[in-house]
């Protein structure tokens, strides 16, 4: 399968999964993202622009090394899809509240200090972005049309509020990954799918 043929059926495959539905609100730093709005008033992001910079943080994150990564949340949605990235790329992960220091302060023990930060939210996830700017570490960040930016060295468009957009997000992103490290081919099915990185809702009873 050619690579352009490979990139229209991923297309296909991941449009249904809510990836490019953003916000009722755009900021400045999202414009350039947004091909329109839909009937109901949410910002659409181009998602051509998603897949190059899923592409792009991809190359980054091999050039740093997967083990030197950290992939933090405080959105419950994003854990599972965050476990099974780490899980699959052996890096670290930081789920539920950023304790303040965590990258700042090297007399606390549970102080690391990676040399990359994987964010899923601009604003759930401050925090880290502060200490990460702080400590000079380079972040990498999934952005919706109403995120604040300016922090941030790598921004993925997307949705990063839907379960099924964000276990998506970090599905292509462990594809990426491995198809640029030559371990996976463009054609290839990974041993997860987008829902096995989806966060299932366990009911209340």
């Amino acid at each position: 399968m050619s690579e352009q043929a490979e990139t229209t059926d991923i297309k296909k495959k991941i449009l249904a999964t809510g990836i490019r539905v953003g916000t009722q609100i755009k900021t400045k730093f999202m414009k350039s993202f947004i091909t329109k709005a839909s009937p109901e008033g949410l910002y659409m992001l181009n998602i051509d622009i998603t897949l190059e910079r899923i592409k792009t943080a991809a190359k980054f994150i091999n050039r740093v090394g997967t083990d030197k990564l950290i992939v933090c949340t405080g959105r419950r949605y994003a854990e599972t899809p965050i476990e099974k990235f780490c899980e699959m790329l052996d890096s670290k992960k930081l789920l539920g509240r950023f304790m303040p220091g965590t990258l700042t302060n090297p007399s606390l023990p549970y102080y690391i200090e990676p040399k990359l930060v994987l964010i899923s939210d601009p604003q759930v996830d401050e925090q880290a972005i502060t200490e990460a700017t702080n400590a000079g570490i380079p972040i990498i960040g999934i952005a919706n049309t109403d995120n604040i930016t300016s922090k941030l060295d790598v921004i993925i468009p997307a949705n990063n509020r839907g379960r099924k957009a964000l276990a998506t997000v970090y599905w292509l992103l462990v594809r990426q990954i491995l198809i640029e490290r030559g371990e996976l081919k463009e054609d290839e099915s990974m041993k997860y799918e987008i829902d096995d990185f989806e966060t299932k809702i366990i009911e209340e009873e």
